[in-house]
């Protein structure tokens, strides 16, 4: 008669892994026609409704490129649900001290080539560039130079934040190395 074998995952530590059974695992297949990968991204089917497509990775990126959240709302309804979308996920924004982030050349931030377009600058302008232009284009429509002139004061306006903007960037760069 032969001897009883022990089981690999008797008492504590359980010695074979999770999960390690021989049985066959469900696997839901992407719902393109023809594609064989694993369906693991869903994606909805229509705007506002709660059924769903299942695409592997490459067609779900195919699906997304064309797709517009706010498709069959109307304008009020459009600015609710980009409200409610903002609120809900503010505390998830990354810090601007995590890295660059926005649109740009890739070393500044959306807010900094916004501020080189109001001093009239290219992208690579290094600092005593910006600071020639701000000086520059501050004299121009400075308060005192032209009193009384609402245009001029919201041209300075538009100026000064914008070399704040790219002080406080300089500042940033210098402070990392």
């Amino acid at each position: 008669m032969p001897k009883p074998r022990r089981s690999l995952d008797w008492g504590f530590p359980r010695w074979r892994g999770y999960e390690a059974s021989r049985e066959a695992t469900e696997v839901r297949l992407c719902d393109r026609h023809g594609c064989e990968e694993p369906g693991d991204c869903p994606a909805p089917k229509s705007p506002n409704s709660p059924d769903r497509w299942y695409f592997c990775q490459k067609h779900a990126a195919e699906y997304n490129k064309g797709w517009d959240y706010f498709e069959g709302l109307d304008k009020e309804q459009k600015e609710e649900r980009a409200r409610a979308e903002r609120q809900e996920s503010a505390g998830y924004a990354e810090a601007s001290h995590y890295g660059w982030s926005g649109s740009g050349d890739g070393s500044r931030s959306a807010d900094e080539m916004r501020a080189l377009e109001v001093l009239e600058l290219e992208a690579d302008a290094d600092f005593a560039a910006i600071k020639k232009a701000y000086r520059a284009k501050a004299k121009e429509v400075h308060p005192d130079v032209k009193p009384g002139d609402e245009e001029a004061a919201r041209e300075f306006q538009r100026i000064q934040v914008s070399y704040e903007v790219l002080r406080m960037a300089e500042e940033r760069r210098e402070w990392r190395g």
